[in-house]
């Protein structure tokens, strides 16, 4: 327990800088305990070595020169570390034998075994020299350790096997005093019969972790470029976070999926010992790193998420399996045989087949040696054809606290499904520690990234693209731009906006787009392609996609259902999908129902009053709807609300659409249409089979037919008197007037102007108010009334925002 043992990687030491970095990373770390420094070669080296091997056997006339860039590399470093002969002799010596031993190589014609093994090892014996060096120039006492002369392995069929009793008693006769300090060479040792070998794949952090057993020390440093084991790969999820503990065995199952973690057979020598491993960054050797031990930590119960790539599903299935003995046993021997490795088993329990995922490389070579072993049975009609099926990978939940927690399963299933991830085949084994999945590779990357949100390893990404950037639209994409950091913290949730699109232009953007595409500036976009904006929204990247339709256009709802089957969620304040061809509404509520988005149109009725979702509720919970009245238009409510003796109401309609209060075009205000759609989508919501024919409309209009606010602000000085003696008759009566819309259970529907008395409820509305009356069974005496501001960019673009999180929330 008086050792510690550091550990550090190529990258750790690649040039003379780096050296001094670990010099002084070690001077600073030096305390109570003594420090057992193992290196691996410089950044590079060992690739290079074994290059100039095979190049030197196979005669290349181009190998001298490689040599001696090695050798400067080395030397001019030795140099920079102003490094003394002890240093740098035992160094020129070393390059003086390798080239002696490479001129070998050319008359041999090849490379033996040994040989090369003991050439690429010459990196760490460089590294160890060149440390132990800037030490000595520093003035630190160290001792420079051959590991060669120490560590005792034994070869076995799943990799070396160290020899810790007689590698002990090795290193007691080095040890003879008391150092402070020792530097010694990774990846290199020898075998029982003195031969030498090397440790293979992570050697050096093998070394480190059979020299801690046999110096009893307290803990392994492993020095990296990275802050420590992190729970997924930042290249495919940029939100991957450092895991701050594992146990070894979390450890184990990441290693074999590929994460940057130690391979088990590194930390087999600590098992027993039960010897902390700490990863840490020499980078940033202030922050904590990663911790392995026995005991690891059972929060959060999924510790990382990580794939296997370059993979193939071979699947051997037929009726003639069932029951069967030895089928199983048919399949993985002939597999054996031919040198097939199988990185995944899935068999159900009936045993009609049985699912085996290997190397890409080695399916053809599986799928043929298997159809030949099961020749006879396919022949006679008991088995199928054996299946392949490429472009696989294999994605794996690793964590100790999924052992016996009800319910990892379903959320994991739950986030694929909701991401639209097909899986191709599962496997879990009884410890439960590691959940696998096969899924094609171009759905890899949106399964991990789903999977990892889904556990709160990461935040949940939403990929939105927005049509129509308007006054509505902009003000939406500012109200996400203003919550993107609070919900981020608070909900974990990312919302990316990477596409703006009008009805000519789009700008798409990786990385988000631009302030000025957000103001509605698309001039350095493309022509709008509704299929390239739909493609880029729905990334195979994100889990997530959703887009927002902000424009008043029946040609954006046209492609609701082609988003929706395209797994694109779509929410609206357009009211045209909504009220628009009957059949269309109800094709896309089945999609909705059915299908792997969701289509949400709150806004469409009230704006940002939960009209849509408070119908929804008094239907689903067995409520029976007698009635529904109200004001739904927060234009109209603006205008009678203003309207006063003196005011001209032309004048009122031109100051209601500068202020954004209508439609582009007033026509779908003042001709009622606008809140005649609103009534047909609230009937609709109750069953009914309601298009705008059903509904009797008394519009606001001189005349029939007008369009376009031009036309519609020339026509209107022409109702001026008429609606002056309305406003005046009404007054009269101790009344007003109102736009009303209303509904009965029969489908009875009518939208238009009425007198209604001083004292009716929708008497008294501030400004742009609606207020929706709905009339049940329960709320008989007194209906439930839904009334708030209805008309405004802000408290439509809230509604849409509310859909916006709704969908954020049922995907987890």
């Amino acid at each position: 327990m008086n050792w510690i043992v550091h550990k550090f990687g190529g990258s750790s030491l690649a040039d003379a800088r780096a050296f001094e970095h670990v010099v002084g990373l070690m001077t600073a770390e030096c305390g109570a305990r003594r420090q057992a420094v193992v290196v691996s070669a410089m950044q590079g080296t060992t690739d290079a070595l074994i290059d100039l091997s095979e190049r030197a056997a196979a005669d290349a006339s181009d190998w001298p020169q490689a040599l001696e860039a090695l050798r400067s590399r080395h030397l001019e470093c030795a140099s920079l570390l102003d490094l003394a002969d002890r240093a740098i002799e035992p160094i020129s010596l070393s390059f003086r034998r390798l080239e002696h031993l490479l001129e070998s190589f050319g008359l041999l014609g090849s490379v033996p075994q040994e040989a090369m093994e003991l050439v690429a090892a010459l990196g760490e014996q460089w590294s160890a020299r060149l440390l132990d060096g800037a030490f000595a120039a520093r003035g630190e006492a160290t001792r420079f350790v051959d590991a060669r002369e120490v560590i005792r392995i034994r070869r076995g069929e799943l990799g070396p096997i160290a020899l810790i009793d007689e590698s002990r008693e090795r290193l007691a006769t080095v040890l003879t005093d008391e150092p402070g300090r020792l530097v010694v060479t990774g990846f290199c040792c020898r075998d029982e019969q003195g031969r030498i070998a090397t440790l293979g794949r992570d050697g050096s952090d093998f070394t480190a972790t059979i020299l801690a057993a046999l110096l009893d020390a307290g803990e392994v440093q492993i020095w990296t470029d990275v802050d420590g084991v992190l729970n997924a790969d930042p290249g495919r999820v940029p939100n991957a976070q450092v895991i701050e503990r594992l146990s070894y065995r979390e450890a184990f199952e990441l290693a074999y999926f590929g994460a940057r973690v130690l391979h088990p057979q590194t930390l087999s020598p600590l098992l027993e010992r039960d010897v902390p491993v700490r990863i840490r960054s020499t980078r940033h050797p202030d922050r904590p790193g990663t911790i392995i031990d026995r005991a690891g930590s059972g929060t959060p119960p999924v510790k990382g998420m990580t794939a296997i790539r370059d993979l193939a599903l071979v699947n051997v299935e037929g009726a003639g399996m069932l029951g069967v003995p030895g089928t199983a046993e048919r399949v993985f021997a002939t597999l054996h045989r031919g040198g097939i490795s199988v990185t995944m088993i899935s068999q159900g329990s009936s045993e009609h087949s049985i699912c085996c995922v290997v190397p890409a490389a080695q399916a053809d070579r599986a799928r043929h040696l298997l159809s030949e072993a099961f020749a006879r049975e396919i022949a006679a009609g008991q088995l199928q054809a054996v299946r392949q099926e490429d472009r696989i990978e294999v994605l794996a939940a690793v964590g100790d606290g999924m052992a016996g927690a009800p319910g990892v399963a379903g959320r994991l299933f739950g986030a694929l499904g909701r991401a639209g991830v097909n899986v191709r085949a599962i496997a879990q084994g009884s410890s439960e520690r590691n959940i696998s999945i096969a899924v094609t590779r171009d759905q890899s990357e949106r399964a991990l990234r789903a999977l990892h949100s889904a556990f709160y390893l990461s935040r949940h990404s939403l990929s939105i693209g927005l049509i129509g950037p308007g006054q509505v639209g902009r003000a939406l994409l500012q109200q996400l731009r203003d919550a993107a950091p609070r919900l981020a913290d608070t909900a974990g949730l990312d919302l990316q906006i990477r596409a703006v699109a009008n009805s000519r232009a789009m700008v798409l953007d990786d990385a988000g787009v631009s302030a000025a595409a957000m103001a509605g500036d698309l001039s350095a976009g493309d022509a709008l392609d509704y299929e390239r904006l739909a493609a880029h929204v729905r990334a195979e990247r994100l889990p997530h996609a959703v887009l927002i339709d902000c424009t008043a256009s029946d040609v954006p709802p046209a492609r609701y259902a082609e988003w929706l089957e395209a797994g694109i969620h779509v929410i609206t304040p357009n009211k045209q999908a909504g009220a628009g061809d009957l059949e269309r509404y109800r094709h896309l509520r089945r999609l909705d129902a059915n299908g792997p988005a969701r289509w949400r149109y709150e806004a469409t009725v009230g704006a940002g009053l939960p009209v849509v979702q408070t119908l929804r509720d008094l239907v689903d919970s067995g409520d029976r709807v007698d009635s529904i009245e109200g004001i739904f238009s927060g234009t109209l409510a603006w205008l009678f609300n203003r309207f006063e003796p003196g005011m001209t109401f032309s004048g009122l309609v031109r100051e209601a659409h500068d202020a954004g209060y209508t439609e582009p075009d007033p026509a779908d205000d003042l001709s009622g249409m606008d809140v005649a759609r609103k009534l047909v989508i609230l009937g609709r919501e109750l069953g009914l089979a309601l298009t705008l024919d059903d509904i009797e409309v008394d519009p606001l209009l001189p005349e029939a037919g007008l369009s376009g606010a031009e036309a519609v602000f020339a026509a209107l000085p022409d109702m001026d008197e008429a609606m002056t003696r309305r406003l005046e008759a009404a007054r009269a009566a101790g009344g007003c007037l109102r736009y009303t819309a209303r509904l009965g259970a029969d489908g009875s529907a009518r939208v238009g102007l009425e007198q209604l008395s001083g004292d009716h409820p929708f008497a008294h509305l501030a400004l742009t108010d609606n207020v929706v009356a709905f009339r049940t069974r329960r709320y008989c005496d007194n209906p439930l009334i839904v009334q708030g501001p209805g008309a405004g960019p802000d408290v439509t673009a809230a509604g849409v925002f509310s859909d916006l999180l709704r969908i954020a929330q049922s995907l987890g």
